[in-house]
Order: structure tokens, then sequence, then C-alpha cells
């Protein structure tokens, strides 16, 4: 597809059509790179990036405890396992 850029203030921007913003899962926030001389524009609606390597390290450190043991509540008392 070829677009050509439009003057937002001092900026310049791309009109992009909805069917290709839908397809590609963008909301009102996006990451945008430049790679190799392209610009690449995705989704910035990635709650758990790096969760995995993060408990990875956890693990590797055995860090992964309780910072305070439980404490009961009254809530405790009313449920039955």
């Amino acid at each position: 597809m070829k677009t050509r850029l439009v003057r937002i203030g001092n900026s310049r921007g791309l009109r992009l059509p909805k069917s290709l913003i839908e397809e590609a899962g963008l909301k009102d926030e996006v990451e945008v790179t430049l790679r190799d001389g392209s610009l690449i524009i995705t989704s910035s609606d990635h709650p758990r990036l790096g969760w995995e390597a993060a408990v990875s390290q956890l693990l590797e450190r055995r860090d992964d405890h309780l910072f305070e043991e439980p404490t009961t509540t009254h809530f405790d008392n009313e449920w039955e396992w």
C-alpha cells in the first residue's frame, strides 16, 4: 500500500486505513521502532511481556519466596475445604 506523509503541526504523520489497524490489532498506543531503514509499528498492549524471563531469573536465584508470612482474617474461618 502506498500512502503520503501528512503535516501535523511541526511533525508529519501517516493515515492508516481502519481495516489495516483492525487487522494488526492496534489500539490507541503503539510502539514505533526503526529496523534496517524501515519503520515497524506494533501494538504496545503486551501486559505480560517479559514475565517469562523474570520468572526464570527468580527461579535461578531461588528468590521466589513471600516477603511476609500470610496472616489470617475472619474470612478464613468461613470457608470449608
